[in-house]
């Protein structure tokens, strides 16, 4: 096992003037379960694929263990890969694909039976070792492509996107096994998803990327409650965080007509700012921001209310968590009020917190605090 670190790791593709990982810092605990996540072409999977070595780093480092990688093939990283494809030799059974790379390091013959029959036991494979790849169901191949990354007891296991090609039931199943079999054997994991309900359940810290840059990293908890920007505000979170865009108008912000506490901050009228709230931060109440229920998504014990209300001479929506047993039906003419936390993001797209907010540890707080519009 080891510890693993970016440091200014930057790596731009030929013909292209934007780099596909630009100046990522980021260092993983020995033992921990990092998940990068991100949208299609933010860089989560090219930062993984540098930590490989399988795409080289133009700029910056990487270390393993306290040691440069930058130059050191991919085979010498001792690293295990889990790949989206599974990538199984469909002409070996299952026992000789998980010994595969085992046999290439030339393990002996009896060695290596011993390390499959200990790993087909930990996976719940014994009774499959026969059998090749075709007669296997998704989940069966998943769990033989980690059993082949685990009989080589690596330093650490890279997984991009293994389980994308799951349906929604045993993605779930299959995402519980995998968190519970890292935390059994303790080894360093980088997860690459673009799934931000795979992130936040399986981490023990997430790291989001936008656009080849790190935009937060934190545990699950602190990037919902404390997100470092509007980007990681509206992406964390399912359902989505409600945002809102309102101006400054003496000395308050308002959505519809009804007015938001600034937590006591001071802003300049005129100044944009956007509101986010959470959609379990609003209730269905006798007063509050008048709308009107467009959309209801029932499911079960919580129903999703999605109303439409008056905002600046525009039409905007909130989405509403609400219980499930009464939810209102669509057309219906309600209120809502904020009932619990909100944001306040500035015209950057960066929190506005008090500047004696003693919590505020976001990477750059300090510059992106906005001083002068706090008065």
């Amino acid at each position: 096992m080891a510890d693993i670190r970016f440091d200014m790791a930057s790596r731009t593709y030929p013909g292209l003037e934007t780099p596909a990982v630009d100046g990522l810092n980021l260092a993983i605990a020995d033992g921990e379960f990092l998940v990068l996540v991100g949208p299609s072409g933010s860089g989560k999977s090219t930062a993984l694929r540098m930590l490989a070595g399988l795409e080289p780093i133009d700029s910056g480092a990487i270390q393993i263990g306290g040691v440069d990688m930058t130059l050191v093939p991919p085979r010498n990283r001792d690293l295990a890969m889990v790949f989206q494809s599974y990538a199984l030799y469909p002409s070996m059974t299952v026992a000789a694909n998980m010994g595969f790379a085992l046999k290439q390091s030339r393990v002996p013959r009896r060695q290596r039976d011993r390390r499959v029959a200990e790993v087909a036991k930990i996976l719940g494979l014994e009774d499959l070792l026969d059998r090749r790849p075709k007669h296997l169901s998704g989940g069966e191949r998943q769990r033989v492509a980690m059993g082949r990354a685990i009989v080589r007891d690596p330093s650490a296991f890279l997984m991009d996107e293994p389980l994308s090609n799951l349906d929604a039931k045993l993605r779930t199943q299959t995402r519980t096994e995998i968190s519970q079999l890292q935390a059994r054997l303790g080894v360093t994991t980088v997860y690459v998803t673009h799934d931000q309900v795979e992130a936040m359940t399986m981490g023990d810290r997430v790291a989001v990327l936008d656009g080849g840059r790190l935009q937060q990293v934190g545990t699950p908890r602190e990037l919902y409650a404390r997100p470092a920007n509007l980007f990681v505000a509206g992406f964390i979170g399912s359902p989505a965080m409600n945002l809102i865009s309102a101006p400054i108008s003496g000395g308050q912000v308002r959505l519809g007509s009804t007015p938001i506490p600034l937590q006591g901050l001071r802003a300049r009228s005129g100044e944009d700012l956007v509101i986010g709230v959470r959609p379990e931060a609003l209730s269905l109440a006798d007063e509050g921001i008048p709308g009107r229920v467009t959309i209801l998504e029932e499911l079960g014990a919580d129903a999703y209310v999605f109303v439409e209300f008056e905002h600046l001479h525009r039409t905007e929506t909130l989405m509403v968590r609400t219980d499930g047993a009464a939810p209102p039906a669509r057309g219906d003419d309600v209120h809502i009020a904020i009932t619990g936390d909100h944001h306040v993001f500035d015209e950057a797209g960066y929190p506005v917190r008090p500047p004696e907010d003693p919590d505020d540890d976001t990477p750059g707080s300090e510059s992106r605090r906005v001083d002068a519009r706090l008065g």
